[in-house]
């Protein structure tokens, strides 16, 4: 029994089997799913061994720093086959979200060496890179000595590749001429709609086509159906406010950050289209949103949505993916691309990236290196993918496989097509800039004043722009 399963986990691990069959066949030797994974990973991690020396850097230890979340877990859950494999020791230290970023920059601006590998987003490290504080990871990923052979950075999407690599040239686009990669990505999400199924059915209405018909749709929802509101978007006073949902919406209608004139930044935030935009999501939520929604942010639209407080969420596809695994709504959640202006037909998405970066400080940067590797390469991301929730993956292999395939369409239906219909058209759309945070904290602000009735949107957007002129002037960056 136990050669006839080895082998049958081998010739997996070497291609000559499908994961159908391979499950097929555990079943027939009486192995359950548990014991298969253990099986599986240990195959894979011997396959993977005899490919390149993974002991190179045997009884080193490297520190992690980490946010709270799935991705975290699913990594974490498969850390020991890194350790065998490797036979280096690895620690962390892992903190929810309110506070992670900012131990993160503690820890960066202070030199601090007690850390060698954190996650990160790919607005931070227009922050963290031009300061010095990240290692420019081209300087392995084109080392044939430093790699495996199994790390294809051809397999990346290459829109993320490109959003996590920046020449620190404010306005220069990312994955331009002298870009440097500052950090690998690790998992991501785009922004669409996620709704509930049920609530939709018994109001009679199909999801929104655009951006004026979810307004309308809005509306009906939380009048045909008690103690619900209509629509969850983000609305606290952060940066995280701007980049979901609004400024995908913002792009469709044709709005954006900036201009680039002559290598200077030009607000542009308050441009006919911003204003026309603008305007429609500030009217979406006075009519259709949570009452608190100045306080609203990722975590309060999502649990609204998994709680049936709200109809539907125009926010990350991963958020309505996790409240379908797991929620008082699981198996009531669709997922829905969606464009906000009448006038396009494709989705626009914006995208935010978990990314994994290297401090410049660390005193175990081949180590380190190793460790990344492992934790983006195609065999750990794609275990994250179909037995945790490391979703959406970064690689073009995983969004190919059938498996994982066969996993969205059996229990998230809706969500692999939303994916299709959106991926195209996204990307990182904002302006890399250093003052990303500051400015696009000040704009979630503006917005809290119109959603008030403090200013009018096309006065408010105006004195923002003065204000985020005088900003740019000011660090250089503008005339």
């Amino acid at each position: 029994m136990k050669d006839k399963a080895t082998s049958l986990f081998e010739d997996f691990a070497a291609g000559r089997l499908c994961r159908r069959d391979l499950i097929r066949g555990a079943a027939k030797l009486g192995i359950g799913s548990a014991a298969a994974s253990i099986m599986l990973n240990s195959v894979q991690t011997q396959a993977m061994a005899a490919n390149w020396d993974w002991m190179k850097f045997k009884g080193k230890s490297i520190k992690l720093l980490l946010n709270k979340h799935p991705y975290t877990d699913a990594m974490l859950a498969n850390l020991d086959h890194f350790k065998k494999m490797t036979g280096m020791n690895v620690t962390y230290d892992v903190f929810p979200e309110d506070v992670y970023f900012d131990k993160v920059t503690t820890a960066l601006s202070s030199k601090s060496t007690a850390y060698d590998v954190f996650m990160s987003g790919a607005y931070q490290t227009w922050q963290y890179g031009p300061a010095g504080w990240l290692v420019d990871l081209n300087e392995f990923i084109h080392d044939p000595a430093a790699n495996s052979p199994d790390f294809n950075v051809k397999d990346f999407l290459p829109n993320l590749l490109a959003s996590d690599s920046w020449s620190g040239v404010p306005g220069e686009p990312l994955g331009g001429k002298g870009a440097k990669q500052w950090a690998m990505p690790w998992g991501f999400e785009l922004n669409s709609i996620s709704y509930n199924k049920k609530m939709f059915a018994e109001a009679k209405l199909e999801p929104p086509m655009n951006l004026p018909d979810l307004i309308v749709k809005a509306e009906k929802l939380q009048k045909d159906i008690k103690g619900i509101y209509g629509i969850g978007v983000r609305g606290s006073r952060s940066w995280a406010t701007i980049h979901p949902g609004y400024l995908s919406g913002l792009v469709s209608y044709g709005g954006s950050d900036f201009d680039v004139v002559n290598g200077k930044l030009k607000a542009a935030m308050n441009s006919p289209q911003a204003k026309k935009f603008t305007k429609l999501w500030i009217e979406m939520i006075q009519k259709a949103g949570p009452r608190n929604w100045t306080n609203y942010t990722w975590y309060e639209v999502g649990n609204d949505l998994g709680a049936g407080a709200s109809a539907m969420i125009f926010d990350a596809d991963i958020l309505g993916f996790f409240q379908q695994a797991g929620s008082k709504q699981s198996g009531n959640i669709g997922f829905h691309a969606f464009a906000a202006n009448p006038e396009k037909k494709a989705p626009t998405p914006n995208v935010w990236i978990w990314s994994l970066a290297m401090s410049a400080f660390s005193a175990n940067k081949p180590a380190s290196w190793m460790f990344l590797q492992w934790a983006a390469g195609a065999e750990q991301c794609l275990y994250g993918a179909t037995k945790a929730s490391q979703v959406d993956p970064v690689r073009q292999s995983i969004w190919n496989d059938k498996d994982f395939q066969s996993r969205l369409n059996a229990k998230y239906p809706g969500y692999l097509e939303q994916y299709q219909a959106s991926a195209p058209g996204s990307k990182i759309y904002f302006t890399p800039q250093p003052l990303f945070f500051n400015l696009t904290t000040d704009w979630a602000a503006a917005l809290q004043e119109m959603y008030a009735k403090q200013v009018p949107v096309d006065e408010g957007l105006d004195k923002l722009a003065e204000r985020v002129q005088s900003q740019l002037r000011d660090a250089g960056i503008a005339d």
